[in-house]
Parts: structure tokens; C-alpha cells; sequence
């Protein structure tokens, strides 16, 4: 097979939740690929910042912001790449809201039974409707064009429940409990890829979903080793290691694959 279905070169991608830990890493993987990217999150200058960085590496890019729960927002950043870079291609649903807790200071809080309703809301609001809402607006776009690929972020929590004993401290005791909103959003949006990737099969959108393992990103050693001892591959996932599963389902390479939830979790859910 030739490398050249893995390019990108000539499409354009919008990154949601672009400036984030994974979000860069899509957005740098894609310009590796040759694509136009389009730098999508809540925070203008960091965009642009990110754009201009992109930019410096060879790669075409702008940055945008936008609200993903705001469909005027997405209207608006549609146009934007439109006027651009006259397409749009690929489209990755990264952002999403996933609950973080101070340790042990927000035992109470993290509890089901005491979970805030307005956390609920807004972990489905951004993770559930802003998948929605980007897929509606941006999809649109490629169904027009008769060709795309969507690739929707969830996460291995949205295929297995959260194991909470990783959130237990050196001490035994509990620091927080893993929400629910965030495996119940990231399954929902497992479920939306497929619906989307059998409605739209026939109109040359092709829609996937990537559901990555948990990324080291300087957590505390303790969670760290009970994290790696619970992955058959005996460590967390470094950041860069998602490129190239993103490229796959974003380019050619992947032509006659849609409605897949492709997993890369170093064997996290084979067991």
C-alpha cells in the first residue's frame, strides 16, 4: 500500500478543544499529514497563538475561536474556514468537560449520590450537544461535498466503567470518585458515531470514533503506578501516541472504514 492514502495534503481539519493536552497533538499530527487546520477553542489568543506556532512548522493554519454548544458560534467558524481555505474535510471532536477534584478537599462532592445536577448538565451540555452541534453544522459541509471524515474523541470509559480504586491514595483512602457524566457523555458519543456513520453512509461521510487510554501528564506517581499496573502494557500513554490512529481514520487509509470505535488504550480494556 502507499503511504500517500495517509496525506492529507490538500484537506483542511477543524480540531475542537484544539489548545488542550491531546488537542495539539491532533492538530500537529494533521499538519504532519499535510492538512490545513483549523485551531478551534474557547480561548482567542491561545488559538491564534497556536495557529501562529503551527504556521512556524510549515503547517497552514488559523485559529478560531469558538463555543461548541453555540450553534451560531460554529456557523460562524464554518464561514471562517470556508472563506480560507475553501473546504472542509475532516472534522476532529476533541473538547470536552471531564470533572477534576481536589484531593481528598472534594470527597463529598464527587460522590453519585451528591454529584451537582448543574455539573451533569454541563459535562452532557459541551461533550454530548457540542459533538452534536459541531457534526450538524461541519458535517453538513462535507455531505454538501459528497466526502469527509469525522472523528469523534471519547474514551475507554465510554466502553468500560471508570476503576475507581485508582483514585485511592498511598493511604487507602478514597481522594475522589470518577463522575458519571463523563463515562455516560463519552458512551453517548461512541453511540452518535454510529447513528451519524450509518445515516450519512451513503453520502461519502465517513464517521469513526478514537476512544484513547489515560495520557501521563505529570499526575501524582501513586496514580501513575496504579494506573500503568492496570494496563497490560505496564504504562500510561505518552502524549504523541494517538497520532497516527487519528491520521489513519482521518485519511484514505481508513476509506472503507466507518460506524468503528477504535480503541488505543495499551490492552486497558482487554481485561
Amino acid at each position: 500500500m502507499k503511504l500517500e492514502r495517509f496525506s492529507l495534503r490538500g484537506r483542511t481539519a477543524v480540531v475542537t478543544g484544539a489548545v488542550g493536552l491531546l488537542g495539539r497533538e491532533h492538530c500537529l499530527a494533521l499538519g504532519e499529514a499535510a492538512a490545513n487546520v483549523v485551531v478551534t477553542d474557547v480561548d482567542a489568543a491561545a488559538c491564534e497563538r497556536f495557529a501562529r506556532e503551527l504556521e512556524a512548522a510549515d503547517v497552514r493554519a488559523i485559529g478560531i475561536a469558538a463555543d461548541i454548544t453555540s450553534k451560531t458560534d460554529l456557523e460562524r467558524l464554518r464561514d471562517a474556514a470556508l472563506a480560507r481555505f475553501g473546504g472542509i474535510d475532516v472534522l476532529v471532536n476533541n473538547a470536552a468537560i471531564d470533572d477534576k477534584y481536589d484531593a481528598g478537599a472534594d470527597l463529598g462532592a464527587s460522590r453519585f449520590e451528591e454529584y451537582a445536577l448543574e455539573r451533569w448538565r454541563r459535562s452532557l451540555d459541551v461533550n454530548v450537544t457540542g459533538t452534536f452541534l459541531c457534526c450538524q453544522v461541519l458535517g453538513k459541509v462535507m455531505v454538501d461535498n459528497g466526502r469527509g471524515s469525522i472523528v469523534n474523541v471519547a474514551s475507554t470509559y465510554g466502553v468500560v466503567a471508570p476503576d475507581q480504586s485508582l483514585y485511592v491514595g498511598k493511604d487507602g483512602e478514597q481522594l475522589f470518585f470518577k463522575s458519571a457524566a463523563y463515562p455516560v457523555s463519552k458512551s453517548a458519543v461512541i453511540a452518535l458515531s454510529r447513528y451519524l456513520a450509518t445515516y450519512w453512509g451513503r453520502s461519502g461521510v465517513r464517521v469513526n470514533t478514537l476512544s484513547p487510554g489515560g495520557v501521563e501528564a505529570q499526575q501524582d506517581a501513586h496514580f501513575v503506578e496504579n494506573y500503568s499496573r492496570r494496563t497490560p502494557m505496564g504504562r500510561m500513554a505518552r502524549r504523541d501516541e494517538y497520532r497516527g490512529a487519528l491520521v489513519f481514520l482521518a485519511s484514505e487509509a481508513s476509506s472503507y472504514l466507518t460506524g468503528f470505535n477504535l480503541v488505543v488504550d495499551g490492552g486497558w480494556t482487554a481485561w
